[in-house]
């Protein structure tokens, strides 16, 4: 199975849970743990989730079996501060050197990321760990809060960019957690800052390739304000179609990540069988009586071998031909994860709700975001 973990907050938009419903086999937010009744304990360890914090059709959905509130246990969140199996003994975990590195370095900047006067912006309890919300306060990068609607009663203000630092980074290795239960979690957000620090940078400094692949024209989407019960019909209906489609697409994205150095391979390999499932769902589509949209969805796909970096250069942008009617665009990126090896399925996800694939995208800086623009081809001439 494979279930999205949607970051960084509790209830994921109405279009990310559609895109959820039609190419995955569940969704997954990170929720709050319920505090016991006065008087009670805990039936067991297993800490149980804060329903009240979710929207009636997220627990709909849960009832069905097809979205999980991820409830992250204190102990789960401690070896974010030193985790033996993870690196060395007496030696930091590479995430936490990642976070206490990037919020000094926040709180050292001429313009630190300091509290808005009106809380927009939470780092809520229980999905982080007491050694991080006491560093954010004593940088003064977070102020505790009242919010009786929190099972802890409080939560942390803090500005945007500490919020999706924070969540962005933390977010890799709770889907590792998670994926030990059999049921594999990718990340996936529709925030471009959440986005970055997922593929976040290593204070080793190992650089490693990833694959930035556009696959939103194949995957299209219910119009906005199409009712979740619509979706799941479609979903039922097309059960057959769905499948094919997103084997395919999975099979596509582990064999980039392998065979890194041969992407037009990859594709020419692939080419019937994805233009066949791609043909298959789009003769479904065209059938509903749904209106459908076309949003851009990304995902970035870690290399197999740090090695890449000697054959391929950061930034080349490869167009790798047409499948179903439409040109994919894979681009490189350099990524430095957390992680000392790049995992089985380092998949990540990005969805931009706001805009259509022949819109461009804004101008992203830095180590891990050159200015790109989402491609948009016309159907080829037949």
């Amino acid at each position: 199975m494979a279930v999205m973990l949607y970051h960084p907050l509790v209830n994921p938009p109405a279009e990310v849970v559609h895109q959820a419903l039609l190419y995955w086999d569940g969704i997954s937010s990170v929720v709050p743990r319920a505090l016991p009744a006065p008087g009670r304990r805990p039936p067991s360890r297993t800490p149980e989730p804060a329903l009240d914090l979710l929207r009636p059709d997220l627990r709909e959905l849960r009832d069905r079996g097809l979205y999980s509130p991820l409830v992250v246990d204190p102990d789960l969140l401690y070896p974010l501060h030193h985790r033996p199996e993870a690196c060395p003994p007496d030696e930091p975990d590479p995430t936490w050197v990642i976070l206490e590195d990037g919020l000094r370095r926040m709180a050292g900047g001429g313009r630190p990321p300091r509290p808005p006067a009106s809380p927009g912006h939470f780092i809520i309890p229980m999905k982080t760990h007491w050694r991080l919300e006491e560093l954010l306060c004593e940088l003064g990068l977070a102020e505790e809060v009242q919010r009786p609607d929190l099972p802890e009663g409080y939560a942390l203000s803090v500005a945007e960019e500490v919020q999706q630092f924070v969540v962005g980074t933390v977010v890799r290795g709770i889907a590792d957690d998670a994926s030990r239960s059999g049921t594999a979690h990718f990340p996936y957000t529709d925030r471009e800052e959440a986005h970055r620090w997922a593929l976040r940078p290593s204070p080793a400094g190992h650089p490693v390739l990833s694959w930035e692949m556009e696959l939103g024209r194949l995957l299209p989407l219910p119009a906005p304000g199409t009712p979740t019960a619509e979706v799941l019909a479609f979903r039922e209906r097309h059960r057959d179609e769905r499948l094919r489609l997103m084997r395919a697409l999975h099979r596509m994205l582990g064999d980039l990540r392998r065979d890194y150095e041969h992407p037009a391979d990859v594709l020419a390999r692939l080419r019937r069988e994805i233009d066949q499932a791609v043909g298959d769902y789009r003769a479904a589509v065209r059938a509903s009586r749904t209106a459908w949209v076309s949003r851009s969805v990304t995902v970035a796909v870690a290399l197999g071998a740090a090695g890449a970096g000697a054959h391929l250069a950061p930034g080349l942008e490869w167009v790798l031909g047409t499948v179903g009617g439409y040109t994919l665009n894979v681009a490189t990126r350099e990524i430095r994860p957390a992680a000392k090896e790049a995992r089985e399925h380092d998949f990540s996800y990005l969805h931009r709700v706001g805009a259509s694939l022949g819109e461009p995208h804004p101008a992203r800086h830095g180590l891990l975001h050159r200015a790109v623009r989402a491609l948009s081809f016309p159907r080829p001439r037949r």
